[in-house]
């Protein structure tokens, strides 16, 4: 039987399933079976837990980092990364032993990201420098449509500021984008709106999993098209810039740098621990895993 557990960071949700040796290959349909919200476990994601020595895309990375954050999308798709993903991930590893309070060192497919669980339950993560690629980008919903902001965070992004959040529709299906070169794999879309002095609230459109209670890159993303748009650049003031910002899940504290690093400050929390049944886990049954251990192989999930 395979183990999983279930957490969230302001709402964003996975499926955490443990696997340091690599042993299980997860398949975008098992993926999207899981994170069903109606006939699997429902989630926006699954994060895959494995060793960096033992996954192929981390091995580079493993002398810096021992655990690689394996993270896909709820439809089962591949993603660079997920800045929410990152915190519920140092979260299972201090839950399992792993780590303990203070820093710790994830692989991800956009890079290592620097991780710090503090005393009170909040978890920092560095997540890098923000990309504005130039060019104008339009998105739009039904009849409406606004200028957005370019923003790359190891995964790409379009940020609208908006009048009214709920101008951006259901979000059911993925807003519409130009012109189509901008974002070849597709983009995350933010739509923002004030709430006060550093402060502006936003609804994001996730490639691949929808619209979600959270998004730890979008958040930064939107913290970065905002800090421009009010005539902020830590690199040319010198001085950090910090926004708070509301998401239907939460609050994160999103901080950029004048090197240009940010710096995202949130909750992340374990709610479950399970089994996998039949049918989720019918080709993870204890023989088959055994066999493939023996074999070196990996099981099809």
């Amino acid at each position: 039987m395979t183990t999983f557990l279930k957490g969230h960071g302001t709402q964003n949700d996975f499926v955490i399933i443990p696997d340091a040796e690599n042993g299980i290959e997860l398949s975008p349909a098992a993926v999207a079976a899981l994170c069903d919200r109606r006939a699997g476990i429902g989630a926006d994601g699954v994060l895959h837990v494995v060793r960096s020595a033992a996954h192929p895309e981390a091995r580079a990375m493993a002398a810096e980092a021992e655990w690689f954050m394996d993270y896909r999308n709820g439809d089962g798709s591949v993603a660079e990364m997920c800045g929410n993903g990152v915190r519920v991930f140092a979260r299972y590893l201090q839950r399992a032993g792993h780590v303990g309070e203070g820093d710790v060192a994830v692989a991800t497919r956009g890079g290592v990201k620097h991780v710090h669980i503090d005393k009170e339950g909040l978890i920092t993560v560095g997540m890098g420098k923000a990309e504005l690629p130039a060019g104008d980008v339009t998105v739009s919903v039904g009849e409406r449509a606004w200028p957005a902001t370019n923003v790359n965070m190891g995964n790409p992004h379009a940020v609208a500021f908006v009048d009214d959040l709920a101008h951006a529709g259901t979000l059911y299906d993925a807003p519409e984008f130009t012109p189509a070169s901008a974002y070849p794999q597709g983009v995350n879309v933010e739509f923002v709106v004030d709430r006060g002095p550093r402060h502006v609230a936003m609804r994001v459109h996730e490639r691949g999993s929808g619209e979600t209670r959270s998004c730890g890159t979008g958040a930064c993303a939107v913290a970065v098209a905002t800090a421009r748009r009010d005539g902020l650049d830590p690199a040319v003031t010198g001085t950090p810039v910090t926004y708070e910002i509301d998401l239907p899940g939460g609050r994160l504290t999103i901080t950029e740098r004048p090197d240009g690093e940010i710096e995202m400050t949130g909750p992340a929390e374990i709610v479950a621990e399970g089994v996998l049944d039949a049918p989720l886990s019918a080709s993870l049954s204890a023989p088959a895993v055994e066999q493939a251990g023996r074999q070196g192989e990996t099981v099809n999930l």
